[in-house]
C-alpha cells in the first residue's frame, strides 16, 4: 500500500473511532439524562474533523500536474496540517482560559458512576487512537497525521487532568482543577506552535534533511569518473516530490557523450530512489601536468588553508583571456571576496582571478 493510501485508511480509522466513541457516549448520556455526556458526544464528532482535514488534504495533493501547477498539488498536504496545528493551539488556548475560570471561581466536581465510567472509556480510547493515529504520521513523514494523532491524545490528557483533579478534590477537598489545566494548556500551547513549525518551514524552503543530503552523494560519488558533489539544492514540492539541481566534478578527458551519459544516469537515480526531479551542471576538473592543473592545484591549496572556507570547488582557467575563476563556500561572516583576494594576489601576481563566493544550501 503506497503512502497516500495508508494516510487515508488512517484517518477513516480516526473517523470510525470518533463516531463510534461518540456514539456510545450520547446513547449513555440519554439513557443517564445527562445534557452534559450528550454535548461531550458532540464534540468527538467534531473531533474528527483533522481526520477529514487529512483526508482531504490528501486527496488534493494527488491532483496531477498541470498548467498552473507544473510541479503538482503535493505541497496541499502541508496547508493540512497548518489547519490541525491550528485546531491544536485552539484547543490549548481555549483550555488556558477555561483553566484560569476555574481557579478564579474554582466549582467543586460533582460525578455519577456513570459519568466516571464515560471518562475513563474516553481516556482509553483517545489514548489508543492518538498514538496509534501519531506514530503512523511519524511513519509516513505526514505532518497533517501527526497533528490529528497529537491532537486526540492531547484530548485524553485535559480528560485525565480533570479526573485526576476530582479524585484530589473529594479525597483532600483540594481543588487543583484550574492550576493542572493550566499547567497541561501551556505544554498543548507549546505543542501547537511545534506542530505549526513543521509545515511553515517546508513552505518557507526549510533544509533538507541532512542524513539525505549525506546518503545522495555518497550514491553519486560512488559513480565512475565523478570527482566530487556540490551545490546540492533541493526545493519540496510535498512529501513525494522535490525538484533540485547539483554539480559534479569530472575529469577533463572526458568526452561529451560520456558526460551525459553520467548526468543521465544520476538523474534516473534521483528520480527512481528519492522522487527527486535533479538537474546536474558539471565542473571540470583538470587532470595531468598541463597548465590548468598546475593553477588549479595553487589556487585550491592557497584558498582551503584559508580561515572560514568550508569548501572550494568550481576551478576554470581560461586560456584565451588567462583568467582564473573559482567557488569558495564560506561560513556566514564572509560576505565578499576581499578576504581571500590578497592571499592569492601573492601566489599568483600576474594572473587575474575571479572569486565567486558561494553559498552551502544544503548542509
Amino acid at each position: 500500500m503506497d503512502r497516500s493510501k495508508q494516510i487515508i485508511r488512517t484517518s477513516v480509522i480516526g473517523i470510525i473511532a470518533n463516531v463510534l466513541l461518540a456514539a456510545f457516549k450520547a446513547f449513555v448520556g440519554i439513557l443517564a439524562s445527562s445534557v452534559a455526556i450528550v454535548l461531550d458526544a458532540v464534540n468527538n464528532l467534531s473531533d474528527a474533523l483533522s481526520s477529514v482535514i487529512t483526508i482531504a488534504g490528501t486527496k488534493l495533493s494527488l491532483k496531477p500536474a498541470d498548467n498552473t501547477h507544473p510541479f503538482g498539488y503535493g505541497r496541499v498536504e502541508y496547508f493540512s496540517a497548518i489547519i490541525i496545528s491550528a485546531i491544536v493551539l485552539t484547543t490549548g488556548i481555549t483550555s488556558m482560559v477555561e483553566s484560569i475560570r476555574k481557579i478564579i471561581n474554582p466549582v467543586e466536581p460533582d460525578y455519577t458512576t456513570v459519568t466516571l465510567i464515560v471518562i475513563i472509556v474516553a481516556i482509553i480510547s483517545k489514548l489508543i487512537l492518538g498514538l496509534y493515529v501519531r506514530g503512523k504520521g511519524r511513519q509516513l513523514q505526514s505532518d497533517a497525521l501527526t497533528a490529528s494523532g497529537s491532537d486526540a491524545l492531547f484530548d485524553a490528557v485535559i480528560t485525565l487532568a480533570t479526573l485526576v483533579s476530582a479524585g484530589i478534590m473529594l479525597i483532600w477537598n483540594v481543588s487543583l482543577d484550574g492550576y493542572l489545566g493550566a499547567l497541561i494548556s501551556v505544554v498543548i500551547i507549546k505543542a501547537g506552535i511545534e506542530m505549526l513549525a513543521s509545515p511553515i518551514n517546508q513552505l518557507l524552503g526549510a533544509n533538507a534533511p541532512a542524513d539525505l543530503i549525506h546518503q545522495i552523494k555518497k550514491d553519486i560519488s560512488g559513480m565512475d569518473q565523478v570527482q566530487g558533489v556540490y551545490d546540492i539544492i533541493l526545493h519540496s514540492y510535498g512529501p513525494n516530490l522535490s525538484i533540485g539541481s547539483l554539480h559534479v566534478g569530472v575529469p577533463d578527458t572526458m568526452t561529451a557523450g560520456s558526460i551525459h551519459s553520467l548526468t543521465r544516469r544520476i538523474s534516473e537515480l534521483m528520480i527512481l530512489k528519492y522522487n527527486i526531479v535533479m538537474t546536474v551542471g558539471v565542473y571540470s576538473v583538470a587532470t595531468g601536468e598541463s597548465r590548468q592543473a598546475e593553477l588549479q592545484k595553487i589556487v585550491i591549496q592557497t584558498l582551503s588553508r584559508q580561515e572560514h572556507v568550508m569548501q572550494v570547488h568550481g576551478f576554470f582557467y581560461d586560456p584565451a583571456t588567462g583568467k582564473v575563476s573559482v567557488d569558495v563556500v564560506a561560513d556566514r561572516s564572509i560576505t565578499d571576496d576581499q578576504a581571500f583576494a590578497s592571499q592569492l594576489k601573492t601566489a599568483l601576481p600576474d594572473i587575474p582571478v575571479s572569486i565567486v563566493i558561494d553559498h552551502n544550501y544544503s548542509e
